[in-house]
């Protein structure tokens, strides 16, 4: 069951509560890269560059209206489709999440056809944050929002399916809502998420445990139109071999990952924080997918560097996006982190 502290209802402060607010593109404290020091307070301190820490995250993330949309999803009475002990809500709970839903990106791109769809009907150049809130809105609803919320969560999802139709570069038709290309989606993303709890999350869980998480994942997928999605991890590793043959690279794709890993609309003083949720991400694939992403394949860098970077990167967005933490549990190692953030 996951904790307050882990949850997203445990921070419902939105970022309306500062004055520096760019109506255009959501809360960017980052852009000032201001932290307001004291030398006779340094709790005071402390707690500026967590709030830094954590109005940009919301500000990004959850968005405008925040304590409102909380309310609905995780205040409001009604029956959910998953009790409070299972694991798609410890899974989804987590900061890790931030880790994994990138990884998920890079991964579901391999796929020509569900790349194809991308590249020509998202808005992930022009609004990259809007999609990220959608997705993320997504996640919440369907795994802590009463039934009336994740209902009409997968409504409009699939409405918006309805339209992604086209042909790919390479001659193939494809349309979002074939159940094909949803269920690589789908176990691309599972996969991702798994891979990043078990590396970053703050609970430990079991392989038991994570066979009930794809059980529970397979359950919204079963309503999105999915057919027969993986119900545990064996099932969901047979998925993705069977897919291994269709995966492979595109220009779609190669442009994606750069967009995502070297080019994203981000002010400077951030991106060396994203730089380890990226580097993070990627050691996160298999090591098949560096070639056709065009990315580098350093196993001792990423075994060394950049997954102990994303542990305390993600100890440290644990703290930050905790209102009622004391200042003594900010992680020791996570202080150089605040550090490049506060810059």
């Amino acid at each position: 069951m996951p904790s307050r502290r882990q949850s997203v209802r445990s921070c419902p402060r939105t970022c309306d509560e500062r004055s520096d607010r760019d109506p255009a593109l959501g809360h960017d404290p980052w852009d000032d890269g201001q932290v307001n020091l004291s030398l006779s307070n340094p709790g005071a301190n402390v707690e500026s560059a967590r709030r830094l820490i954590a109005d940009a995250v919301r500000g990004r993330v959850v968005g405008d209206h925040a304590d409102e949309r909380a309310s609905q999803l995780f205040t409001a009475p009604g029956e959910r489709w998953f009790a409070e002990d299972r694991p798609i809500r410890i899974v989804h709970a987590d900061v890790s999440m931030f880790i994994g839903g990138l990884r998920a990106l890079l991964f579901q791109s391999l796929h020509p056809l569900a790349m194809a769809g991308v590249a020509a009907h998202s808005d992930y150049r022009s609004d990259p944050w809007g999609r990220l809130q959608r997705t993320a809105d997504f996640l919440a609803a369907t795994t802590f929002g009463p039934v009336t919320e994740s209902e009409r969560a997968i409504a409009m999802v699939k409405k918006v399916h309805e339209r992604v139709v086209g042909i790919a570069s390479d001659g193939r038709p494809y349309r979002a809502n074939d159940p094909h290309l949803l269920k690589w989606v789908h176990i691309a993303e599972v996969d991702s998420f798994i891979a990043a709890h078990r590396v970053f999350g703050e609970s430990t869980l079991t392989d038991h445990d994570y066979d009930h998480y794809v059980a529970d994942m397979a359950l919204i997928a079963d309503r999105l139109g999915v057919v027969e999605p993986p119900r545990s991890v064996a099932q969901l590793r047979q998925q993705l071999r069977y897919y291994r043959g269709e995966l492979s690279t595109s220009r779609e794709a190669r442009e994606a990952a750069r967009y995502l890993l070297v080019t994203p609309p981000l002010p400077l003083a951030i991106r060396p924080v994203y730089g380890i949720i990226g580097a993070a991400a990627v050691s996160l694939l298999p090591a098949w997918t560096r070639l056709p992403l065009r990315l580098p394949w350093l196993p001792i860098t990423e075994r060394t560097v950049a997954r102990p970077a994303g542990a305390v990167l993600t100890r440290t967005l644990r703290w930050a996006l905790t209102p009622d933490a004391p200042h003594h549990e900010v992680p020791t190692t996570g202080a150089e982190v605040i550090d490049i953030a506060a810059r």
